[in-house]
């Protein structure tokens, strides 16, 4: 097998580097070769380092940004500087959807929560690709309904349940989505805090007093075993 030269290597490298971090997305992983490297092709690799700002709420919003290793975190700023956690995405997932279909600024904040690589695909891009492939649009509108419905039910928390129901229903949520009574915490006390609108404080407190009732058992600050799910449900 003849060696490539140096030059053909690197870009040989480098696409499929694009490759690995677009197949992993679930609106283009349904896609045939010729058809994955029309996007591979249109990609550009970024690497943040931790608490690396990726945008900011006001830049214009050109792109969007799938994580391919690492976190990122996506929240907004009260007036009054308060942060509100948004949600955290992980390989894989994606943001700056909007851009797809309008010219927009953000509005949230993206910042990486440790060393994170991202591959970006530009709006103009994007669009002929959509045009191209009309299922990726219909995909990425069931990520949107799915991300407007989290949101929304996540006001009615706010507005309709008091904070330990909150933290309590959340804990429900995780053991559903991942069908196990073990469940690892995806974010940090603190980060909890600000997605539940509360305080890490409070956070603690709080898990304190369902492991006092026996509803659930804390190994360390992320692990946490579900031992009475039913008594979580009627806080």
């Amino acid at each position: 097998m003849p060696l490539q030269e140096p030059d053909k290597l690197s870009e040989s490298k480098e696409i499929e580097k694009h490759k690995s971090c677009v197949s992993i997305v679930p609106i283009f992983n349904h896609l045939e070769d010729d058809e994955m490297n029309s996007i591979v092709k249109s990609a550009i690799h970024l690497n943040l380092e931790k608490n690396e700002i990726l945008y900011r709420a006001g830049d214009y919003s050109d792109s969007l940004y799938i994580v391919h290793k690492g976190k990122v975190r996506v929240y907004r700023l009260s007036e009054n500087g308060r942060e509100q956690l948004i949600r955290i995405l992980n390989p894989g997932e994606f943001t700056g959807e909007l851009a797809l279909f309008r010219e927009s600024v953000h509005e949230v904040y993206a910042e990486a929560m440790e060393q994170t690589e991202i591959c970006s695909i530009q709006r103009g891009d994007l669009q002929q690709i959509l045009q191209q492939h009309p299922t990726i649009s219909l995909k990425i509108l069931n990520e949107f309904s799915k991300r407007l419905d989290n949101t929304e039910h996540l006001m009615t928390s706010f507005a309709t349940e008091n904070v330990e129901t909150r933290i309590a229903l959340y804990l429900v949520q995780q053991a559903e989505d991942s069908e196990l009574d073990n469940i690892v915490l995806p974010m940090s006390r603190k980060d909890l805090a600000s997605y539940l609108g509360t305080t890490p404080e409070t956070i603690s407190r709080k898990l304190a007093k369902f492991e006092d009732e026996g509803w659930i058992h804390q190994k360390d600050p992320r692990s946490i075993e579900i031992l009475d799910i039913k008594s979580l449900q009627s806080v």
